[in-house]
């Protein structure tokens, strides 16, 4: 009954959602603040009755709310359910191998080999440089390939690659699509969208699920030229056309209408990180420079899946990678300050 295609998948493997008890939850890089306020209030008064008609299937208002945002058009604005699916149609629309493989770091965001199987895309993953930062200039080094796609801050490592070093990395890319990721962005990274206009063939994601705490309804738009725009709707309307759902819009639309509110907590949750970070390293732990909303460390002397599963066992979930270079490092995610000051605790003790 299955098909060879499904044979042959590789699934991602989300963060883990256990129920057998209370835990920090630490482990999937959610936002520990609520969203704006506007949204409960909405909530409140929504007309359930509009529930029954279909979602406008372009999310023209909500585009168009963005594009305000960030200083486009909402011609250069794409929507989809979360920056994952966004992702998807990306690789289906740009990469298809026929120029050369898809280039993305050996250690990153690990759905981008998942989408590349799915879709039968040939890659070749670029190592890391010793300090665990991308290597920009290895991808431009690389004679024939069909795209470039990272994430800036990187995940799981969270460095940041410098604006400058993606200006180059863009002049001397044309002919291909280069899709930044930017989920970790607003924590600390000079985004790509400076370079927006410059560059036809530089797509940006984003996502609402972190610095904007919405992960539950599932929310990402991309910023890119009206051409590749058109493209990702080609795609979108060949596989479902009515994609985001009425509440999702007029959610994100409050959401992106409230900045003040979100770069309040963003700032916050930059504080504890930086704290938080300082406080391990007085522990002995070796902390990567983190630009996100979580932090990459490992304690000398101990495996990483052994720091995962005593901090476990005190009832904290952070994430471990049993992957090569990176396995002996966990990746928390930041917490309120209580709830970091608990894992401290819990490190003197491992």
């Amino acid at each position: 009954m299955f098909s060879r295609r499904l044979l042959r998948l590789t699934p991602y493997t989300a963060g883990e959602q256990p129920q057998d008890r209370r835990y920090i939850k630490l482990n999937t890089n959610e936002n520990p603040y609520p969203p704006s306020p506007a949204i409960e209030e909405f909530l409140r008064t929504v007309d359930i009755g509009r529930l029954r008609l279909y979602p406008d299937p372009l999310a023209l208002e909500l585009r168009t709310i963005i594009a305000e945002r960030y200083g486009v058009q909402a011609d250069e604005v794409f929507v989809a359910n979360g920056s994952d699916e966004l992702l998807s149609f990306i690789f289906y629309a740009f990469f298809d191998g026929e120029n050369g493989d898809l280039l993305f770091p050996e250690y990153t965001y690990s759905f981008y080999p998942v989408y590349c199987d799915f879709y039968g895309i040939p890659y070749q993953t670029i190592p890391l440089l010793p300090d665990f930062s991308v290597d920009v200039k290895a991808f431009s080094a690389v004679a024939h390939s069909s795209g470039i796609v990272f994430p800036n801050p990187n995940a799981p490592t969270g460095i940041a690659v410098p604006a400058a070093s993606i200006h180059d990395l863009l002049d001397s890319y044309r002919s291909q699509v280069v899709a930044i990721d930017e989920a970790y962005v607003d924590f600390g990274t000079e985004s790509a969208l400076k370079f927006h206009g410059e560059h036809e063939n530089l797509i940006i994601v984003r996502t609402l699920s972190k610095s904007m705490s919405l992960a539950g309804i599932r929310l990402g738009f991309s910023i890119q030229s009206p051409e590749l725009t058109s493209s990702l709707f080609m795609v979108k309307d060949s596989f479902n056309s009515y994609p985001v759902d009425f509440l999702a819009q007029k959610i994100a639309s409050l959401a992106f209408r409230d900045p003040g509110y979100y770069d309040s907590i963003t700032r916050k949750i930059v504080q504890t990180r930086e704290i938080f970070t300082a406080s391990l390293k007085d522990l002995g732990w070796e902390v990567l420079p983190s630009k996100a909303n979580f932090v990459f460390a490992r304690r000398p002397g101990l495996e990483g899946e052994a720091v995962y599963e005593r901090l476990k066992e005190k009832g904290i979930l952070v994430r471990h990678f049993r992957k090569g270079k990176i396995k002996d490092f966990v990746r928390i995610t930041i917490g309120t300050d209580d709830e970091m000051a608990v894992l401290l605790d819990a490190a003197k003790g491992l």
